[in-house]
Parts: C-alpha cells; structure tokens; sequence
C-alpha cells in the first residue's frame, strides 16, 4: 500500500527557514506516511530549489500568491491526504503519531501553535490563536491536514493572495485539534506581539465581512 499522505509547502524565498521544517518531515518519510513532498514556489530567488531538491521533493513554479501556490501545489500531490503547512513551520514530536490518528477518524485536522521565541507575547498570541482554532477557524501557520474528497469538495484554495486558508476552512467540515504542536517563525510579529495580533484579527473580521483579499494583502506587505 503505498503511503497516504502528500505534503504540500509554498515557498518564496524560503532557504532560511525551509531547512528545518523539511527536517522534521523525515520521521513520516521513514514511518512510510509521507508519500511526497510538494514545494510549490512563487519566484524564489535564492537556494530554496536546491533546498527542496536535494530531499527529493516535487518542484512547482507559478506566480506568487499564497492560494495560487497552494491550489498548484495540491493539484499535483497524489496522496489521498493532503497535509499543507508553511515553509517557516516545524512539526514537534510526535506528529506522526498525531496524524495517523487524524486519518483513522477521518476529517480535517490542525496542530496546536507555538512560536518559536519565549514570553508573554508568543504565549499570549499563541494561546489565542488555538482558541480561535478550537472555534473552527484554524490558520494555515497551524497546519492542516484533509482528506482529498473534502478539499476537492470545498472547491480547493482559492486564488486569492491573503487569507486564502481561511476561505478554504469556511467550506471544510469542521476541522479537529490534532495532538502535536507546530512551531512558527515570530518575524512577523517584530513589531509588537499584542500589536501585529490585533491587526491579524481587524484582517480576518474584514474579510469575512467581504473586504477585497488584494487590498488587504497590500496592507498587510506593508
């Protein structure tokens, strides 16, 4: 039986952090639950395709553009699970254990978050972010892990440059804490823990209320 699973990454410009996620993905590789990976890239243009060649991932170019990359990216995957998770996210002990869980019950999962860096902030946010989560509106730092039948019923990722995992979500069935951790990059949040938070937030109650995903990942880059 060949394995079920199929990882799928977006990368631009990723050779800082691509390393060490795709380290952590050995362990499901040799567990013989990963049967590929993916790296879909928007334009890097530094060493993240030697990165991903050198492990023997699969390599997709396209524009730039979060969902773009992401619909690319699991068109191409052949697993009857998709698991997509960010270039700068490390899968923690244990998540192979997690996952094959995940896929006896069935439906979508997330990992728990964390940060990569110590205090109040990163807890505070973090602590946030899974309580979001467990409300059904995981993010796509957290991970997500779905059968092929579900995405491809919720009419996959959209093509949109900002929030593209949180249109996909809205159209899944009920996502499911899966019983590992991941840990993310807090550079985003270098401006403030409690600040950037807040902004995430205003971004997501302003797409669900029908703002444009092109004007919002404008401010965003900003």
């Amino acid at each position: 039986m060949r394995a079920p699973l199929s990882i799928v990454i977006p990368t631009l410009n990723a050779e800082g952090v691509l390393p060490a996620c795709l380290i952590a993905l050995m362990e499901g590789v040799e567990a013989g639950l990963v049967r590929e990976v993916v790296v879909t890239d928007g334009g890097s243009q530094d060493a993240t395709r030697v990165i991903a060649e050198e492990v023997g991932a699969i390599w997709i170019d396209g524009p730039p553009g979060r969902g773009g990359q992401l619909a690319r990216g699991c068109a191409a995957a052949s697993g009857d699970w998709l698991l997509v998770l960010h270039a700068d996210c490390v899968l923690g002990p244990g998540w192979v254990e997690a996952v094959e869980r995940g896929l006896a019950r069935g439906g979508p999962g997330y990992f728990r978050l964390r940060f990569a860096a110590t205090g109040f902030g990163p807890r505070w946010v973090a602590g946030w972010a899974n309580l979001r989560a467990s409300c059904g509106m995981p993010f796509g730092d957290q991970g997500l892990l779905v059968p092929r039948g579900d995405y491809e019923a919720a009419g996959g990722y959209p093509d949109m440059p900002l929030m593209e995992d949180v249109a996909l979500v809205r159209a899944l069935p009920r996502a499911r804490v899966l019983d590992a951790d991941v840990t993310t990059s807090w550079a985003r949040y270098a401006r403030g823990w409690l600040r950037q938070g807040a902004r995430n937030l205003w971004r997501q109650v302003r797409f669900l209320s029908g703002a444009d995903p092109v004007r919002l990942a404008a401010r965003y880059r900003d």
